[in-house]
């Protein structure tokens, strides 16, 4: 199992980041994904999630309005568009999945079984 993320970089505040998380060795179109993220000093929290067909999304009220969660199953790839971005989101960014065929979403660490190696987000002022 491999979930490979891309997208991060340093933006300015008030710009829009694309990561995108790709996935291979599991059955990605049937288990729900995620993203997590670490900033500077703080434990890793839940960021969104997104069921395994993609018709339902949940986020973290910080992010709510701002960030939306998408997939294609297809190429086995979940995203995370992040618009008016602020310093407050500087983090890595992790994204995850669970095993459990047909889930529902998690919002907590341990509801997920793998995860990426993360990408780094810098947001400027």
């Amino acid at each position: 199992v491999q979930l490979q993320a891309s997208g991060g970089g340093l933006v300015q505040a008030g710009g829009s980041l694309r990561l995108s998380c790709a996935a291979s060795g599991l059955p990605f179109g049937i288990i729900p994904a995620g993203w997590f993220r670490q900033g500077p000093g703080k434990e890793r929290e839940f960021v969104s999630g997104i069921s395994w067909s993609g018709g339902y999304t949940h986020y973290a009220d910080s992010v709510k309005g701002r960030f939306t969660i998408s997939r294609d199953n297809a190429k086995k790839t979940v995203y995370l568009q992040m618009n008016s971005l602020n310093t407050e989101d500087t983090a890595v960014y992790y994204c995850a999945v669970r095993a459990s065929k047909f889930s529902e979403i998690g919002t907590r660490e341990y509801d997920y079984d793998y995860w990426g190696q993360g990408t780094l987000v810098t947001v400027s002022s």
